[in-house]
C-alpha cells in the first residue's frame, strides 16, 4: 500500500512541489513517510486543500479525523 503523501505527489506534480507550497523542506516531507512519523496536523487541511478534496483529511491523519458516520 503506497503512503498518502505518494497519491499527494503525483497530483500535485512532486514531492519538491509539495513541499514548496507549504514552505517546508522535501525532506521534511520525505521523513513523513518513514514508519512510524506522521503528518504535522498544522499541514493536513492544507494538503487535503490543495489536492481539491482527491487526498482526505482522514487518509492523512485517522487519528485526529477519523470517518464520520454515515
Amino acid at each position: 500500500m503506497s503512503h498518502p503523501i505518494d497519491k499527494v505527489a503525483v497530483i500535485i506534480g512532486s514531492q519538491s512541489l509539495l513541499a514548496e507550497a507549504l514552505g517546508i523542506s522535501k525532506g521534511a516531507v520525505n521523513q513523513w513517510k518513514t514508519n512510524g512519523r506522521k503528518i504535522p496536523a498544522e499541514h493536513v487541511l492544507k494538503i487535503e486543500s490543495l489536492t481539491n478534496g482527491k487526498v482526505s483529511r482522514h487518509e492523512l491523519r485517522p487519528d485526529i479525523y477519523p470517518l464520520e458516520p454515515a
